[in-house]
């Protein structure tokens, strides 16, 4: 893997490069020898000369299918519901609560929070796999003559190959116009925290609130949520564009963007290497971090449905915290992948142990 500085002579500025990382940071495997053989491919990570967004060159879409092996629910958390309460005040400040569409409302969770606090919400997701009647489980389209005041997209857009396209897409779909949420992954917030282990392949494209100021002619807010670590821009949908590259907004990766790769935390080589967190970040930090000679052993995570299963690449077993911590020195170092839960993991684990934002240092 290399970080490399931008060229402006070419037609796609190179910023970064990592090779064969899982397709599926979130699939869930029964077998260790099928995690370790799972699919996986490179990243290219450019910025484009013309529109100055930010995508892996390398991507390949036909390679992304998913199924109910696909496991990237975070609701399990307080922490994040409370994040999900945020987003919902936002929502209804900006767009009310009379006319609400979640585009690629997944597994179903968000919508049903709507629901629950008084909105007129539908959802739209081909491979929603609930019974709720307002879900339609089909791509948003004009076909089905529904449409709403605001649009809700959150976490779909950076999984989009072409993203304005899409987002032209839904502006017909809704008859031209109307408001749209949009929360996405920060990419200043990655680059800012040399957080290489929050660059996935399933996320085709990398935001920053600069691009969306140049893709919608009327922003109406944006800011920062979940510890600065996703985005948001409420937008006038009617006024998206294909934005052109601004020499005062460049995307730039800090040239010691993997300093923290060979870090050992303290650890002695004798130590139990324990990460807490089997999702995204913790996936491409075990086994970025495995490449560079540390031992991972122990991986804990608190959603049942991971547990038992193993981690794409890897092939390391994703245990429940009660398995794991009644064996544990209280001397031992808990690597937490996400620093928004570190209160929540101190808190379960009665502050017995260290523990080390891995995210936020």
């Amino acid at each position: 893997m290399k970080k490399s500085k931008a060229n402006p002579g070419e037609h796609s500025n190179l910023l970064y490069e990592v090779e064969q990382l899982p397709v599926f940071q979130n699939r869930m495997y029964d077998a260790q020898g099928e995690a370790i053989n799972c699919p996986k491919g490179d990243i290219r990570l450019v910025e484009d000369a013309k529109t100055g967004l930010v995508y892996n060159a390398s991507f390949r879409p036909e390679l992304v299918r998913y199924d109910h092996h696909y496991q990237n629910e975070q609701a399990v958390s307080a922490a994040f519901r409370s994040h999900l309460e945020t987003v919902i005040q936002i929502i209804s400040s900006s767009m009310g609560r009379k006319s609400i569409i979640e585009v690629g409302c997944g597994k179903g969770y968000f919508l049903e929070m709507l629901l629950a606090d008084g909105f007129d919400a539908w959802g739209f997701d081909p491979t929603y796999e609930g019974t709720n009647s307002r879900v339609i489980k089909q791509n948003f389209s004009p076909h089905f003559g529904i449409q709403a005041d605001g649009l809700v997209l959150r976490h779909v857009l950076e999984h989009i190959q072409d993203p304005v396209g899409f987002l032209m897409g839904l502006k017909d779909a809704n008859g031209g116009g109307g408001k749209i949420y949009i929360e996405v992954p920060c990419f200043d917030w990655i680059c800012e925290q040399r957080a290489w282990f929050d660059i996935f392949y399933e996320h085709v494209n990398y935001f920053r609130i600069s691009d969306f100021n140049r893709m919608f002619d009327v922003v109406f807010e944006s800011g920062l949520l979940f510890g600065d670590q996703y985005l948001y821009v409420v937008a006038d949908l009617s006024s998206i564009k294909y934005p052109e590259l601004d020499d005062n907004t460049r995307a730039q990766i800090p040239d010691n963007f993997m300093s923290s790769l060979t870090d050992s935390y303290g650890l002695e080589p004798s130590d139990e290497v324990v990460v807490w967190g089997g999702a995204s970040k913790g996936v491409i930090f075990s086994l970025l971090k495995q490449r560079a000679g540390l031992d991972i052993r122990t991986i804990i995570d608190i959603n049942p449905a991971k547990h038992g299963k193993y981690l794409p690449a890897s092939g390391l077993q994703v245990h429940a915290p009660d398995k794991v911590l009644p064996g544990l020195d209280s001397k031992c170092k808990i690597l937490v992948m996400n620093s928004n839960y570190l209160q929540e993991i101190r808190t379960m684990t009665a502050n017995k142990f260290e523990y080390v934002s891995i995210d936020n240092r």
